[in-house]
């Protein structure tokens, strides 16, 4: 499960209901969060292609903000959560030089993650990777999705689903969603590329109610 920083920032989730009881692992943003202490320090915040570019003057409160994303998140879940650091847990990522201290993380389970699953925690993740390299946390979800074979991945955020004209579209296959271009936001592209990724290789992937598939 990815949750969105938005959510989390504007309280549209009852975490006690739509966080799974078995198996699973959470992914999360803190956008708004990371905004926000970039712009008390006077950094500006920008992003291509939905993924946000981050300096290396920018990576401390980028950390910061995560870790208190993350402390906060656990907390709303319960006893069961797990809060880990990306970088801190292991994971690894390949360098995007073009957007900064940013990687695209390597389809590698960390031991780490594997035996808190294995004691029954709920790992709840901040996506950042060795380096340390911020990670698109949209990204960050499909590949360890794929990773660790999961059988599902869902998508949750501040909306209800993709919306494509008047409704939130109930399925979206890898061509509507390379045709959606303009129609939706570069965010809402960045996680439906994520989401189409891990779709391919045969995991279930719903971003809010609409269904993904490749």
């Amino acid at each position: 499960m990815k949750i969105g920083g938005a959510a989390l920032a504007y309280g549209e989730l009852d975490l006690a209901t739509v966080v799974p009881s078995g198996r699973s692992v959470v992914v999360h943003g803190a956008g708004p969060r990371i905004s926000a202490a970039l712009d008390a320090a006077g950094i500006e915040s920008r992003f291509v292609d939905g993924r946000r570019v981050t300096s290396e003057e920018a990576m401390p409160y980028v950390r910061a903000a995560f870790r208190e994303e993350n402390a906060a998140l656990c907390c709303a879940i319960g006893p069961r959560a797990l809060g880990l650091i990306g970088d801190e847990l292991g994971l690894e990522a390949d360098l995007v030089a073009e957007l900064g201290a940013v990687g695209v993380l390597r389809p590698v389970v960390p031991p780490l993650l594997w035996g808190a699953l294995e004691s029954d925690r709920l790992p709840v993740i901040a996506p950042l990777a060795r380096g340390p390299l911020n990670v698109n946390a949209d990204d960050a979800a499909a590949v360890l999705a794929v990773a660790l074979g999961a059988d599902r991945l869902v998508f949750l955020s501040d909306v209800a689903g993709v919306q494509v004209g008047p409704r939130v579209a109930r399925t979206l296959s890898a061509e509507d969603v390379s045709e959606l271009g303009s129609h939706v936001s570069a965010g809402m592209v960045a996680k439906l590329q994520a989401a189409v990724a891990a779709a391919r290789e045969g995991v279930e992937v719903r971003v809010g109610a609409t269904l993904v598939t490749a």
